[in-house]
């Protein structure tokens, strides 16, 4: 069997364009001063399996445990529809992530049923806070995967 060494191609973006960082974290404070009902760790999970990004996947995985979630709910988040683990609003919430981040996939990206179904968990702050907190991790996720940033060498 042989191993491949993995090495990042850049620095991450986020850190080589002044004030890209600053900015990043600033969407991040103003979505977290409102109060989403649910663990945006699991949105930023399923988004971050979906693209691919291992940094991100390592991260809000180890989030969500550190956050006292179980073992089942976090291993079940690529499953979530076929599990029992999740609330009417978590689910809503982890549709409207698959939706949002892959919105090529289908030619209504977000159909009226998954909107209308997070709208029924959330108010409209809520909903604008998590639909951009899901651009956002999708942003983190294009960063990290363009790049081949790798897990543990991150010094956010």
């Amino acid at each position: 069997m042989s191993t491949t060494t993995l090495t990042s191609r850049m620095t991450n973006p986020a850190f080589a364009v002044d004030g890209a960082m600053d900015a990043l974290q600033a969407l991040s404070k103003a979505v977290s001063r409102v109060r989403v009902p649910i663990d945006l760790e699991l949105v930023h999970l399923r988004a971050s399996q979906i693209n691919g990004c291992s940094v991100c996947v390592d991260m809000h995985a180890k989030g969500l445990r550190k956050a006292g979630e179980s073992e089942e709910r976090v291993f079940a988040v690529a499953a979530w529809r076929d599990t029992p683990y999740f609330t009417d609003a978590e689910r809503a919430a982890l549709e409207l992530t698959e939706a949002l981040t892959r919105l090529a996939d289908r030619p209504d990206a977000v159909p009226d049923a998954v909107w209308d179904a997070a709208a029924a968990h959330f108010d409209e702050p809520q909903l604008a806070a998590l639909v951009m907190d899901i651009a956002s991790i999708n942003v983190w996720n294009r960063l990290n995967v363009a790049t081949r940033q790798i897990v543990g060498e991150q010094s956010w």
